[in-house]
């Protein structure tokens, strides 16, 4: 059996195909990637409003953290549980989005790695802001270690698979000596 180049396009007879490696058209990638940074100036508005006003649940919390799991404790250790879910889920919840929107906008930010040191760097500076801006908010973070919790969820739910049909991997010239066929063949 003759060994087929992996990233060469298949033949349109061609039964062994693998079928997750179709690539969208030009015009339905720019539609997706017009639709995601619609998303994401959205998502930063809503940012914005959330985190540079000051929030009634965490004013009993004020005061900067910089060890990692102190707030997370006391959210735990607060007698209303609603505002716990709010502190945490909603930290957890603020973070998917840029796991699901940077792989589309960004295709050098895919991969756990990227997205986690991409929203923590973010977070951070949102976090500064919000010490240096906003009465009643300062550092923390229990914050950043959420978001960037919730981007890894959103990147593994759909980020990953949106990135990958927006941006295919690109095909480099090392690939031409990289071959598959059958196994021992």
């Amino acid at each position: 059996m003759a060994r087929t180049d992996r990233y060469a396009k298949p033949d349109e007879g061609d039964v062994t195909a693998d079928p997750r490696r179709t690539t969208l058209s030009p015009l339905v990638r720019a539609v997706t990637m017009l639709v995601a940074f619609a998303a994401m100036v959205a998502f930063a508005v809503v940012l914005a409003r959330l985190t540079l006003q000051p929030s009634a649940a965490s004013e009993a919390l004020t005061h900067s953290n910089f060890r990692p799991g102190d707030s997370i404790r006391e959210y735990l250790g607060q007698p209303a549980f609603r505002d716990t879910v709010k502190q945490i889920g909603g930290n957890i919840l603020l973070g998917v989005p840029f796991g699901m929107l940077l792989p589309v906008l960004l295709p050098r930010t895919r991969g756990l790695v990227r997205v986690a040191v991409a929203t923590a760097v973010t977070m951070v500076l949102v976090e500064l802001a919000q010490g240096a801006f906003v009465t009643g908010r300062t550092f923390d973070i229990d914050d950043v270690i959420l978001n960037t919790t919730g981007a890894l969820l959103g990147y593994l739910l759909l980020g990953r698979r949106l990135g990958r049909a927006v941006h295919p991997r690109r095909r480099h010239w090392w690939h031409r000596f990289t071959r598959r066929g059958p196994a021992g063949a």
